[in-house]
């Protein structure tokens, strides 16, 4: 498992996003998960790895209520979710941040950010997390009234993590937050992921972007044919010889540390 090195706090969530034991699959197909297991701890990153159909997105999609697993269990601040569908997991406490490019381009940047609270009738809460988002994401603040598709693509990027947190969840979910950027946006983009985890988000990041996910990861999971493979420290992994060898492209600058084989 992912996060087995964390102890929480006395009075706190251990884990804020428990997937135990997980199959999954479409339609009659055959399954893309088989039996895994990923815990998300507070206020951390846990980054999923792997070659292409492994299984990472189907991760979100069990997790965000997409798609119901056939067999596990799903838990969200402690509380069994495992088939409730994608509003249901909203009111939970869990946003999804969608693979590619979601911003409506004609309309502004405060209004593809507001359209994540349509479901909030609380406008003193509106506001509060509007302010929260703007701090978060000075981008947002600093270019509310313009077009989003006037925005590079990492600054729309920004915008949907803002539009995501306006819920204020949890736990975010990102499906390839890189997907189709430069390398100076890609490490905008990781900058931003790293400032909602310090601002104390749990966040479950699918990324084929492997060695610069791990890099800002905490923990990180190696999947392969449906399962975790490997899992442990971010840095770990990173250092391990074998990952490298088999999902990174190649061996690391360092072999001293070794992760844990599952």
């Amino acid at each position: 498992m992912a996060s087995e090195q964390h102890d929480a706090p006395q009075g706190r969530q251990e884990y804020l996003l428990e997937l135990d034991d997980v199959q999954a699959g479409y339609g009659r197909a055959a399954l893309v998960l088989r039996g895994l297991t990923v815990k998300v701890p507070p206020a951390s990153v846990v980054c999923l790895v792997g070659p292409n159909g492994a299984g990472k997105s189907t991760v979100l999609k069990v997790a965000s209520g997409m798609l119901t697993p056939r067999a596990g269990s799903v838990r969200v601040l402690g509380q069994d979710v495992t088939r409730n569908g994608p509003q249901d997991m909203l009111a939970a406490g869990l946003s999804h941040v969608l693979q590619g490019h979601s911003v409506f381009r004609e309309m502004t940047v405060g209004e593809n950010v507001m359209l994540g609270a349509y479901t909030v009738r609380d406008k003193q809460f509106i506001a509060e997390r509007v302010d929260f988002v703007k701090s978060l994401f000075p981008v947002v603040g600093d270019r509310w009234d313009a077009l989003a598709g006037a925005l590079s693509g990492g600054q729309q990027k920004q915008v949907e993590f803002a539009r995501s947190l306006m819920v204020d969840p949890k736990v975010v979910l990102l499906d390839e937050p890189s997907m189709g950027l430069d390398p100076k946006a890609t490490a905008t983009v990781f900058e931003q992921v790293v400032r909602m985890r310090d601002a104390g988000l749990a966040v479950l990041m699918v990324e084929q972007n492997a060695r610069r996910a791990l890099e800002t990861a905490d923990l990180g999971c190696v999947l392969d044919l449906g399962r975790v493979h490997i899992s442990g420290p971010a840095h770990e992994l990173l250092a391990d010889p074998q990952l490298a060898e088999l999902y990174l492209g190649g061996r690391p600058h360092n072999d001293s540390a070794k992760a844990t084989h599952v």
